[in-house]
C-alpha cells in the first residue's frame, strides 16, 4: 500500500455521490477540501466520524474547506446514511475501491483470524491546488476533525 504524503498531487477521481451527481476532485479546484475514507455507512465508528464532520463544517467552511466522505457502499446506502444523520455533504460510492487504492486506503485487514480486504479508515487535507496538505491513516473517528483543524490554523 503506497502511501500519500504532503506535497503529492492528489488522485484525481470522479465518482457518485448519494443523490446519483458525479463529483470530481476537480471540481473543488481553488477550495481545500477534507476527504475521507470509511469502511461502511451506518456503523457506530463511521456515523461518529461523519457526523464529527458535518458539526464542523460551519467552522471548516469559514476556513474554505469543503468535505468529502468516501466509502465502498452503494449510492443507495449512501443516501440513507445521510438522510438519517443529516449530513449534508458528499458521500462518495466507491464501489470499485479505485479511489480507495489510489489513496493507499484499500488493504488487508483482519477481523477474528479471517483476513479480508478493505478501508484503512484515512483521511486528506487536500489544498486549493489540487496538492496534499496532509494525510492521516488509521485515523480514529474521533481524530479526523482536530487532526485538520490543527493543520488549518498553522497554514
Amino acid at each position: 500500500m503506497a502511501q500519500l504524503k504532503p506535497g503529492d498531487k492528489a488522485p484525481s477521481f470522479s465518482l457518485s455521490d448519494q443523490h446519483g451527481k458525479t463529483v470530481t476532485l476537480s471540481g473543488f479546484k481553488g477550495r481545500k477540501v477534507l476527504i475521507y475514507f470509511y469502511p461502511k455507512a451506518n456503523t457506530s465508528g463511521c456515523t461518529k466520524q461523519s457526523c464529527n464532520v458535518r458539526d464542523a463544517m460551519p467552522r471548516l467552511g469559514k476556513l474554505g474547506v469543503d468535505a468529502i466522505g468516501i466509502s465502498p457502499d452503494k449510492p443507495a446506502a449512501q443516501l440513507k446514511f445521510d438522510e438519517k444523520f443529516s449530513l449534508g455533504f458528499p458521500l462518495l460510492a466507491d464501489t470499485e475501491h479505485a479511489v480507495a487504492e489510489a489513496f493507499g486506503v484499500w488493504a488487508e485487514k483482519s477481523m477474528y483470524g479471517r483476513k479480508y480486504f478493505g478501508i484503512v479508515r484515512s483521511s486528506f487535507l487536500v489544498d486549493e491546488k489540487g496538492k496534499i496538505s496532509q494525510a492521516w491513516y488509521k485515523i480514529s473517528p474521533d481524530e479526523t476533525v482536530p487532526a485538520a483543524l490543527e493543520v488549518l490554523k498553522t497554514k
